[in-house]
């Protein structure tokens, strides 16, 4: 419970009626959750606008409301309004829960490919190295061995310092947080200072409706970490980023493979470690160490360098975070599962034409017999990023299965078509197969020796999103259902 003037403290609002005198038992901003004495909070978003659930949580007992449109209410509602309502629940989200982002200290990475897995390596070596860390990601979030699902990569900001206080009550020490765009320039992640930041790489992403409207847009919002972190990581390869930092208000460090950089990767090797494909590497600049890695790439090392970068700046040794880095696998990034026989299958987030070009040359490195890529696109998403990423699959692919993804509320043929288009640019041999489970299936019995099979686009997620309804499809049990089918029809 909080009184409204306690929990309005450090914003600029206008109390349109009613009084401030209020005690508030929560804050929301769904409707279908307010109960008596609550706080609700109008959010607009890209598909849906708050103001237009105010009467439903009014009706449910919404004691107050914030809004920044003109709205109706009873008399002995409290109406408050705001030039931007995400950007007071982030406020009020952190005089809520009391600050608790200052009782931890938060690593926040950005960056349109990596963020992932350098915070899911950043959150292993932590927690190998004794320290209690919680995460905020893609994947969810995560207390040890607790993951709570969340659909967005950096959730609304209610949400984020709910999350916090609770680890900050338990004792946790870090919080390693993915910062998207998204997350940024809708105010999720307003008012937390990051101890160390970590901008990856950018190209162009995520533009397009309901995301960022042009490049410019996107990169500005990325750009915004430095102005919250104490010291910022950034990858000295990636010439616009490194443009942006030299505006950066923090200190900054640089790790790179081709630059002259902080953290340098030396002598870089291709390896096929008898568990896995990886890499290896000798760490050069302000400290050295001999570096494993557990996954294939250079982009692996790349987000083992930021990685490396951020727990010496948190005060780990580089050699002991070099040796931790072997046993760290990334769930939906390069993760490798057994195959049936000599061939691999490859599960992986790449839902771009940047990271599926960047996949596909890194796997040519292993010197696969065939490399076979099972994709789609996801729906209501900008039709450039379907017809690039045919392009990508066709020109590095030996043979491309195109099939569906997250369709969301449009048509997967249409989806598929767009992709073809792309393709046919392309020499590549591709067959459509509009459903997903089939299209696997397909892939794996027509596998042959030492070919590698990637399934791309869907990674972590053990879902299919169509028309507004989520589907349960994880790619790893319909992997493992395929090849138990293929051993039994082998036995019969």
């Amino acid at each position: 419970m909080a009184y409204l003037l306690e929990l309005f403290s450090g914003c600029n609002y206008i109390c349109m009626q009613g009084t401030m005198e209020k005690k508030i038992a929560n804050i929301r901003y769904d409707s279908k959750e307010v109960k008596r004495g609550d706080l609700f909070v109008c959010l607009t978003g890209s598909r849906r606008d708050g103001h237009d659930y105010l009467k439903e949580a009014l009706m449910r007992g919404a004691a107050a409301c914030v809004v920044q449109k003109s709205v109706d209410a009873a008399e002995d509602t409290t109406v408050i309004r705001v030039r931007n309502t995400r950007e007071t629940l982030a406020q009020l989200a952190i005089n809520f829960y009391g600050n608790p982002a200052s009782a931890l200290r938060i690593i926040g990475i950005t960056g349109t490919k990596g963020k992932t897995s350098t915070a899911y390596m950043i959150w292993n070596m932590l927690r190998a190295a004794g320290f209690r860390a919680g995460l905020i990601g893609t994947m969810g979030l995560q207390m040890e061995e607790e993951l709570i699902p969340y659909q967005n990569t950096t959730p609304e900001s209610l949400f984020i310092q709910s999350f916090l206080r609770r680890m900050a009550d338990e004792g946790y020490d870090f919080c390693v947080m993915e910062v998207s765009s998204q997350g940024l320039k809708m105010h999720r992640v307003d008012g937390i200072r990051y101890d160390v930041g970590v901008f990856t790489n950018i190209s162009p992403d995520h533009i397009g409706p309901g995301e960022h409207k042009n490049f410019e847009e996107y990169l500005a919002c990325k750009a915004k970490l430095f102005d919250r972190s104490r010291i910022c990581m950034i990858n000295a390869d990636d010439g616009t980023v490194k443009r942006a930092a030299a505006r950066a208000g923090c200190k900054v460090r640089s790790y790179g493979i081709r630059s002259v950089a902080d953290y340098m990767a030396k002598e870089i090797r291709y390896q096929k470690f008898e568990e896995c494909l990886g890499m290896s590497y000798q760490l050069a600049g302000v400290c050295k160490a001999e570096v494993e890695i557990g996954m294939p790439g250079l982009f692996s090392v790349y987000n083992s360098l930021a990685a490396i970068a951020v727990c010496h700046a948190v005060g780990m040794p580089p050699a002991v975070a070099g040796r931790l880095m072997r046993n760290i696998r990334v769930r939906g990034r390069i993760e490798e599962m057994a195959g049936d026989g000599n061939y691999r299958v490859i599960i992986d987030y790449a839902h771009n034409a940047a990271s599926l070009k960047s996949l596909l040359e890194t796997l040519k490195h292993y010197s696969p017999k065939r490399l076979v890529t099972v994709f789609g696109c996801g729906g209501n998403r900008s039709r450039l990023r379907r017809v690039s990423m045919g392009e990508v699959a066709g020109t590095y692919s030996d043979y491309t299965i195109i099939t569906s993804d997250n369709p969301r509320y449009e048509r997967p043929e249409d989806i598929i078509g767009d992709i073809e288009e792309g393709i046919k640019k392309t020499k590549g041999a591709y067959i459509t197969i509009p459903d997903r489970r089939e299209a696997i299936a397909y892939a794996i019995h027509h596998a042959g020796e030492d070919d590698l099979i990637v399934l791309a686009g869907k990674g972590h997620e053990d879902y299919q999103e169509i028309n507004g309804t989520f589907y349960p499809m994880d790619e790893r049990k319909i992997v493992d259902e395929v090849i138990r089918q293929c051993r039994y029809r082998h036995i019969e």
